[in-house]
């Protein structure tokens, strides 16, 4: 298994599907290497991409602002994607490419050791859970695999699309904080 600085330096040179011919960065993730929940998203979009960080634009906004009412955010959470390349004009990435990119995300898995997983949306969600998930009846779900709890949100720019969805996704952040509290032992004070 490929240690931090080897895995990170791989995933930078990259080239592995056509996604690395149109990228301005790899956008890789943030967060501490020991962080017990991990979020992911499918793929980086144009600022994402711009600042070789994941989700920095609006959506990502947003996402800070949805952690901060648990008291997460990217200094006790793991943030990534499914692919690390942005896909041309924010387009859903490809199998091919998710393929490729896979193994950056089960090994970064496997140096992390998440307790949670919290797939944004429902791609990340149909990879991570099942290939059949939906996100509209099953966000806020919870199904354990190999020691690991997952769960799904609404992908954060769905939500600045429909606020509808909003009061709902509330709920569901109310039942990742009780599952944050319940299994782990160093993400809330």
């Amino acid at each position: 298994m490929l240690n931090w600085e080897d895995l990170k330096a791989a995933c930078l040179g990259c080239t592995n599907c056509i996604l690395c011919k149109t990228r301005t960065n790899v956008v890789f993730g943030v967060g501490p290497q020991d962080a017990e929940v991990m979020f992911v998203g499918e793929g980086p979009g144009e600022n994402e991409d711009l600042q070789g960080e994941p989700f920095v634009g609006a959506a990502g906004k947003f996402l800070d602002e949805m952690l901060s009412i648990i008291d997460l955010g990217r200094h006790n959470c793991y943030i990534t994607n499914i692919v690390k390349c942005r896909p041309p004009h924010n387009r859903d990435p490809l199998n091919i490419e998710q393929d490729a990119c896979i193994r950056f995300l089960r090994a970064q898995t496997k140096l992390i050791q998440p307790k949670i997983i919290v797939c944004l949306g429902r791609i990340a969600a149909g990879r991570l859970i099942r290939e059949d998930f939906r996100i509209t009846r099953e966000h806020g779900q919870w199904t354990q695999r190999s020691g690991i709890y997952f769960t799904a949100l609404y992908h954060p720019s769905a939500l600045l699309r429909d606020e509808s969805k909003r009061p709902e996704t509330f709920q569901d952040l109310k039942s990742l904080q009780a599952k944050v509290r319940e299994i782990c032992t160093h993400t809330l004070p």
